[in-house]
């Protein structure tokens, strides 16, 4: 039986684009989905650049312009990988067209953009996802499972990282990452350790925030040096609604660290440890184990933390980065389609950033605040 076909129109195709791309690929060769995807067009910053990026990536048309694949009728999906300052304007004019939109984080760099970008597609009745993921490993499945079944008992604390060193030379360039719309390493990463908190522990409802900016200029790539203002690092304290505590760092100059995406849980009954740069494996402590064989067991990912199954039969082959953003895509395309949830639609982004905004408020009042829904 012939399914219905679904067109993606792509804007950007840097690092994020491509992960998209893959996650296109191979999510119908992996999951049953209810559409045949179809790459239509891609849209770059030059003509050769954007066609240059649809023969490598497989689309059957390419563009200069991001607005004609508004304009395409054809096009069911708007897919925003650009620079986060564009968001807004690209999302609303989708949405505008009656186009499903898939944006990569964050969402919009200040909450008001995110709330009427928020807003306009639940008016319209568009289905929208936010690329958080990392919340697409069964490993992050499996802890969210054993804290709501109470296998730790009452959760008391949480402590959650997200380290990169890819701004830690001094010398490299300013990007778009330094804009102060940009927001920052607590609104770039750190966004992602916020997300697996609340992912894991429920709603955050107080925060007090500390953001450092410590690499005051870089190169503007003219010759000269600009100011930077958004901060290298940013942490928080935080306490849920649970009656928990914890704190999450953001901090994109954590010299060595490639991929440090790391959480721990404590609780009455047992604790989790996970960390990205080995995210195939979940740490599980029992205090129910016996005095002198107490200690972190290792539980590894296989056939039984769904969908890894279907990626691979063998237990310990472990999935990837890209494995991760096809879970995303399937989620999304059955969310299109009406046979499920959107897994991370533009409502929760929109939450994420007023997390992210909240802390930073926080840092320059140097109180604690509370979080507005």
């Amino acid at each position: 039986m012939t399914k219905p076909r679904l067109k993606i129109g792509l804007i950007g195709t840097g690092f994020m684009g491509k992960t998209h791309v893959f996650g296109f690929a191979s999510a119908p060769r992996v999951f049953e989905l209810p559409y045949d995807l179809e790459l239509h067009t891609v849209a770059d910053i030059t003509q050769e650049a954007a066609a240059s990026a649809a023969r490598t990536l497989g689309f059957a048309n390419s563009t200069a312009n991001w607005r004609d694949i508004i304009a395409n009728p054809d096009i069911d999906v708007v897919d925003i990988t650009a620079p986060n300052a564009l968001h807004k304007e690209m999302a609303l004019a989708a949405i505008a067209a009656g186009k499903h939109v898939y944006c990569e984080k964050p969402l919009a760099p200040l909450a008001s953009d995110a709330r009427e970008m928020t807003n306009a597609a639940e008016a319209k009745g568009i289905r929208t996802q936010v690329g958080f993921n990392y919340l697409c490993n069964p490993m992050l499945g499996l802890a969210r499972e054993m804290i709501a079944a109470g296998e730790l008992g009452e959760i008391r604390g949480y402590r959650g990282l997200h380290c990169e060193d890819y701004m830690a030379d001094a010398n490299a360039n300013y990007t778009f990452r330094h804009d102060p719309v940009g927001g920052g390493a607590i609104a770039d990463i750190g966004s992602h350790a916020l997300a697996t908190a609340e992912y894991l522990c429920g709603p955050i409802t107080r925060v007090m925030g500390d953001c450092v900016t410590v690499i005051s200029d870089r190169p503007d790539g003219r010759g000269g040096r600009k100011v930077v203002t958004v901060d290298d690092v940013g942490r928080a304290f935080l306490r849920f609604e649970s009656g928990a505590t914890g704190s999450i760092e953001g901090n994109w100059i954590a010299t060595g660290r490639k991929m440090q995406h790391d959480f721990e849980v404590y609780g009455t009954k047992g604790a989790l440890a996970f960390s990205q740069e080995q995210f195939n494996v979940l740490h599980y402590f029992d205090t129910a184990d016996a005095t002198g064989r107490q200690g972190f067991r290792r539980i590894e990912a296989g056939p039984d933390h769904k969908p890894y199954g279907l990626f691979c039969v063998a237990p310990g082959h472990q999935l990837g980065f890209n494995d991760l953003k096809a879970i995303e895509v399937a989620g999304y395309v059955n969310a299109i389609a009406g046979k499920a949830p959107e897994p991370f639609n533009f409502r929760k982004g929109l939450r994420i950033q007023t997390l992210v905004e909240t802390i930073q408020n926080s840092a320059r009042e140097e109180k604690w605040m509370d979080v507005r829904s």
